[in-house]
């Protein structure tokens, strides 16, 4: 049984299926997993893209001129032409009259770009809402202008509402809002060969406020998705409904009744919906996958990405419809539409031309009935259970087949999320597996296009600021067997005589892959290479970061170390990025190694060895014959001038600038290698001021002279005494002022009595008179 139907079958069997986290995720621009960008000034808002029969060229439809880019090459985008096609700025100043936006609403959104023969491709764009369509010449790349004025039935007026087309046997088929308001919908046929355009009946409203997201055409058929107001239910609010509707391709309409209108015209409810919740019922996006080849059209499925009207959050639902599925509903029961009540109802009995083709030869009794009964009463369920997830809202879809080592086909799904990532799903047998995550643009924003060339295993994105192309694949990411194997990616397998993971290939013997168990003891026999060591050189007392990188998010990270059996927390740190810190002491030097732990396998993924580096020694700036002059006398006591000497040398010494305040961090692509530092003390118990710089001695020699130093430690020092002693002359200058304010202020306030007694208290020659008075010094004394 080929693992899509058991894929089917396996959500038959359950309820939902809930989407796992992704196993890697890459950021932008991330050298593990390179993109391939185009970027333009002129293009802005790829809008619609388009890939060439052959694969080799992608037309871009833009912001005011359509693009030719080359993708010949997987790994190269590059500008084949470009077309201008802007309004002039009097339609711009009409557009804003109109009460639009010049920059939103008055540019031209090229929505719809269609090859409709070898020679020529087809264009519509909003046009400053008012639209306008074109052919562009495909050997000139130049505009051909169409004289029918047809345009407003072609393309919506607004670039913000959706459309959908598509072009058959050189016919066009679109999708889309006819009017400046959006209010009315029309699914017609344009170019009609051998007869007349054909479009929908307007006497009964169709459609309701559709918002179209995407075509397809089988056989004879053409089906066209969107999502509108529900008005067969009576509810306060409006309910949406996702739709499908159908059209046979060569359907002219009847001879009488119906004339030039669709008779094949029906449509059918989708059902994505867990059960007993309510449905996911917004349709976002729909594509189309061919059946694998040889099979029957039957098989062809269409994958759709729907939210809910009463979700708040993140939350999106991908289902699978068969187109056996959507015609067993179309040939079944419809219900009728009572034009006086404007209610529905079923209709009793088995029409059997009701939603079929053939109709232009139809009575007029038949095709009235056609008129009103063009609503399925059975709605069109998905194929086994929703994949739900809870915390992304995927906005597209796209999807391919690709046949595994063991011959098996597995489908594999790229969803995109609102937020910038491309999700890349394989359903497997087990069920589905989210094998990677990629960004592909940082700024939220509503894509409007993606397409898929299988051929060159690359997906282009359509952004607002150019054209992204994402490889399907990139096997090289898996640096080990295990990992390869581990990955489960259907489009990546191990190669046991390369000793790489790259595309499988069956005509190769010595291929590993096991995509429903992940068995690395069976795959993996013997491919296990052991990790080299990488030497680490750390000072005593410096801080330590080994690093360690998860090869997946599904694993897990232990760190193991030949001096502990356990790791204390007391002295090592473990950081959310899996790195290892600790402080470098005579304990702490040895072996450490970081195992990576997935599915029962463990697998050394780093390994360090951590040694002591030399106590770093200063070096003398004083010649060795200047040395031997100093005696023992003259060390413990240096004049100034030889401290200023020193300091000048210091200064002068150029392996003063390798002190920096950072934290010695190992880099294991770059081993480091010990050196000696020349401005360490001797003493080894006292812990380092300052941390190491990571560097080696050759990047030490070579910064250039001219670069201006540090200040050493000395120089920091003498700073320091010298603000120290400058502050404490200050304070005595404060508090001698001080004392002396206050002798003259108590003097002031003394009388003469204790002046005098004051004064002679202070050792002053001081003789009283009879009456007290004090007697002049050296005057002779007075006798009674």
């Amino acid at each position: 049984m080929p693992p899509s139907l058991l894929f089917l079958l396996l959500f038959l069997l359950s309820s939902s299926v809930a989407l796992p986290p992704p196993r890697t995720s890459f950021l932008l621009n991330s050298a593990e997993r390179p993109l391939v960008l185009f970027r333009s000034p002129d293009l802005l808002n790829s809008t619609t893209l388009l890939l060439s029969d052959d694969g080799s060229t992608l037309f871009v439809g833009a912001r005011d001129a359509v693009f030719s880019l080359d993708v010949s090459r997987s790994d190269v985008i590059s500008l084949k032409r470009k077309v201008a096609w802007r309004p002039s700025q009097s339609e711009i100043t009409e557009c804003q009259n109109k009460g639009k936006d010049a920059e939103v609403d008055c540019p031209n959104f090229v929505s719809v770009l269609s090859q409709v023969n070898s020679s020529h491709l087809y264009v519509c764009g909003s046009f400053a809402f008012n639209p306008h369509d074109a052919f562009i010449d495909a050997e000139s790349f130049s505009l051909v202008g169409l004289v029918d004025a047809k345009a407003k039935l072609r393309c919506p007026f607004s670039p913000l509402q959706r459309n959908s087309a598509l072009t058959v046997d050189g016919e066009l088929f679109t999708a889309s809002t006819t009017d400046f308001r959006g209010e009315r919908a029309q699914i017609s046929r344009h170019f009609s060969r051998g007869g007349q355009d054909v479009s929908q009946d307007t006497s009964i409203p169709l459609l309701q406020e559709p918002a179209f997201v995407g075509s397809a055409a089988v056989d004879r058929k053409l089906f066209f998705f969107f999502t509108e107001v529900g008005k067969e239910f009576s509810f306060v609010d409006e309910l949406r409904i996702a739709r499908v509707a159908q059209v046979c391709k060569d359907d002219v309409g009847g001879q009488r009744t119906l004339q030039n209108k669709w008779t094949s015209f029906a449509k059918a409810p989708l059902l994505c919906q867990v059960p007993k919740q309510l449905p996911f019922n917004v349709l976002q996006h729909v594509f189309t996958l061919p059946p694998p080849e040889g099979a029957s059209s039957s098989e062809t499925l269409f994958y759709g990405v729907f939210t809910s009207q009463w979700s708040s959050g993140a939350e999106s639902a991908v289902c699978v419809f068969t187109l056996q599925d959507v015609q067993a509903v179309f040939n079944g029961s419809y219900r009728t539409f009572d034009t006086q009540t404007h209610l529905w109802s079923s209709l009793l009995g088995k029409h059997s031309h009701l939603g079929q083709c053939g109709l232009d030869s139809a009575t007029d009794s038949e095709l009235s009935q056609v008129k009103k009964s063009f609503l399925t009463s059975g709605s069109v369920k998905s194929a086994g259970a929703p994949l739900v997830s809870s915390d992304q809202r995927y906005s597209r879809v796209a999807a391919m087949r690709t046949k595994a080592l063991n011959g098996k086909q597995y489908t594999i799904l790229f969803l995109l999320t609102e937020s910038g990532f491309l999700h890349k799903v394989a359903l497997l047998a087990g069920g589905p597996r989210v094998i990677e995550e990629i960004q592909v643009f940082t700024q939220p924003q509503i894509v409007k296009s993606i397409v898929l060339s299988s051929s060159k295993g690359v997906l282009y994105v359509g952004t607002s600021e150019g054209v992204t192309g994402v490889p399907v694949s990139r096997c090289s990411v898996h640096s080990s067997c295990s990992q390869c194997v581990l990955a489960r990616d259907p489009q990546c397998g191990w190669s046991r005589t390369g000793s790489v993971c790259t595309a499988p290939d069956a005509n190769h013997p010595h291929m590993a892959q096991d995509l429903e168990d992940g068995n690395v003891k069976e795959q993996c026999q013997g491919e296990t290479e052991a990790i080299r060591d990488t030497e680490v050189f750390a000072p005593v007392h410096e801080a330590v970061i080994l690093p360690c990188v998860k090869p997946s998010q599904a694993s897990s990270l232990t760190w193991t170390s030949s001096r502990f059996t356990n790791l204390p927390q007391i002295h090592f740190l473990r950081s959310a990025d899996g790195a290892l810190s600790f402080i470098a002491t005579a304990d702490t030097f040895g072996k450490y190694r970081c195992e990576a732990r997935e599915a029962g396998v463990s697998e050394v993924v780093a390994s360090f060895i951590v040694s002591p580096v030399s106590s770093p020694r200063a070096f003398s700036p004083v010649q060795k014959n200047e040395e031997d002059q100093v005696t023992k006398n003259e060390e413990d006591q240096v004049t100034k001038n030889e401290e200023d000497q020193v300091t000048k040398n210091e200064e002068d010494e150029p392996f003063e600038d390798i002190f920096s305040e950072v934290a010695f961090t190992v880099n294991p692509e770059e081993p480091h290698t010990p050196w000696k530092d020349e401005h360490v003390s001797d003493s080894e118990d006292e812990p380092p001021e300052v941390f190491f710089s990571p560097a080696s001695r050759e990047d030490l020699l070579s910064r250039s002279d001219d670069e201006e130093a540090a200040p050493g430690p000395a120089l920091l020092v003498v700073s320091l005494l010298l603000a120290l002693c400058v502050g404490l002359m200050i304070l005595g200058g404060l508090l001698l002022l001080w004392r002396r304010g206050a002798r003259i202020k108590s003097s002031r306030l003394l009388s003469p009595e204790e002046g005098r007694a004051q004064q002679c208290s202070h050792g002053e020659s001081c003789l009283a008179g009879p009456d007290g008075g004090r007697a002049e010094r050296g005057a002779p004394p007075r006798v009674p």
